[in-house]
């Protein structure tokens, strides 16, 4: 009986070796050949799933942005509006190892996108969804029954967004999470800012 092969998982193990390499060497180590060394298969092999290193970085922003729209998802319905808050915001932060690694994965595809239109646009879209996540969840931690879309709400959303790539960003300068007790009080400060303006 012919093994059955799980093309999806081999596609997500592609991905994994990628973003692997991406956080120990940058881009420039997730070579096709560095790819298919580190998963074990052969040359052939990798070109069924991933036609060229471009569609396999593509994968990996994709993996990336999701991996992080996940997290932003996984909240408990139970925490009141503003604890949501705190919640979303510091699950963008690069607060532990694994997230301060996950930032050179993130440098290195910001990076690759400025030429690459079809990444350039994923990450805008991802942009968008992410600012208007923000806005509904500041909107509610303000309880000032204002629109979406109000300028104090949507400055806060972009302030929150421009704090957390350049968290991710630094972060790689201090791989020991130096910068994670000062990541931490730039929340605590938000927090009490949006606590003062509600009635």
């Amino acid at each position: 009986m012919p093994k059955i092969i799980d093309h999806d998982q081999r596609r997500r193990e592609i991905v994994a070796v990628a973003k692997k390499l991406i956080i120990q060497g940058g881009f420039e180590a997730a070579t096709m050949r560095s790819i298919v060394a580190e998963a074990g298969f052969a040359n052939g092999a990798l070109k069924r799933y991933f036609p060229n290193k471009d569609s396999i970085v593509a994968a990996t922003f994709q993996s990336v942005l999701a991996e992080m729209n996940e997290r932003i998802d996984d909240s408990d319905p139970s925490l009141d509006p503003k604890e949501a808050l705190r919640r979303d915001i510091e699950v963008t932060l690069p607060l532990d190892t694994y997230r301060i690694a996950s930032a050179r994965v993130l440098l290195a595809l910001w990076e690759h996108s400025v030429a690459n239109e079809e990444l350039a646009t994923l990450y805008r879209e991802h942009l968008h969804e992410w600012r208007r996540r923000l806005a509904v969840r500041i909107t509610e931690a303000r309880g000032k029954g204002e629109p979406c879309d109000a300028p104090a709400v949507t400055e806060l959303a972009g302030e929150v967004i421009g704090m957390s790539i350049g968290a991710n960003v630094t972060s790689l300068m201090f791989p020991d999470g130096a910068l994670i007790p000062e990541h931490r009080a730039y929340v605590d400060r938000l927090m009490r800012n949006i606590a003062d303006c509600t009635d």
